[in-house]
């Protein structure tokens, strides 16, 4: 995932335009995406952040969700 995320890699994806960019990782129940964010944050990405509870969390406090057709 790092690679994406790295300015000077050819699989960048293209908003990754500097180590300043804000990353905000999710996942299922907010343990997976805490090391992520971590390890982007190791990497130099600074704003990287999770959603505290993940998509589970998420949904518990009535934000919207809308799943894929």
């Amino acid at each position: 995932m790092s690679g994406r995320f790295d300015p000077a890699s050819d699989h960048r994806l293209p908003e990754a335009s500097g180590h300043d960019v804000e990353v905000v990782v999710r996942c299922s129940e907010g343990c997976t995406s805490s090391l992520a964010a971590d390890a982007l944050r190791s990497l130099g990405l600074h704003r990287a952040t999770d959603v505290v509870g993940g998509f589970s969390g998420w949904v518990a406090v009535g934000l919207p969700a809308e799943l894929p057709r």
